[in-house]
């Protein structure tokens, strides 16, 4: 039997992230769970869609507020390969997600360094869980992209 938790999960935002690796597209993977369940899952969709807008964050807000019929997700948890960028943290502070789990940091564009306020105060905030698995994919992509 498989455990639920934070790692199960990540590992599922991995899958994501692997699928926009092949698809060319910058591998940050995610999904959002509800009640041990993941409702939605996404992975960056910039150059597919040529949309600056389209990480796999916003991605999943969208598909998850769709499924649960409204935009505020506190009751939810998001995985994401990656710290999230000010732009999702900002999407994910007015979605009022109840908890962010991420594996990678991101010095240059984590909006930890540049707007720690911006997720609700009621969030939960986990990082580096499977840390090594997401920045190993992540540099992986931009060594072949060099």
């Amino acid at each position: 039997m498989e455990i639920f938790n934070d790692e199960y999960y990540m590992r599922r935002a991995l899958q994501e992230a692997e699928l926009a690796y092949h698809e060319g597209e910058v591998p940050i993977g995610a999904v959002v769970v509800s009640q041990f369940r993941i409702i939605a899952r996404a992975h960056n969709l910039t150059e597919t869609l040529t949309d600056v807008t389209a990480h796999a964050e916003m991605q999943a807000i969208t598909a998850a507020a769709n499924l649960l019929g409204g935009k505020y997700l506190n009751e939810c948890v998001l995985y994401v390969t990656v710290e999230p960028c000010v732009m999702c943290a900002g999407a994910l502070g007015w979605a009022q997600i109840g908890k962010v789990v991420y594996g990678a940091s991101d010095e240059k564009r984590g909006f930890r360094n540049y707007a720690p306020g911006a997720l609700h105060p009621k969030t939960e905030v986990v990082s580096s869980v499977l840390e090594n698995e997401c920045s190993e994919l992540m540099k992986t992509f931009f060594q072949n992209k060099r």
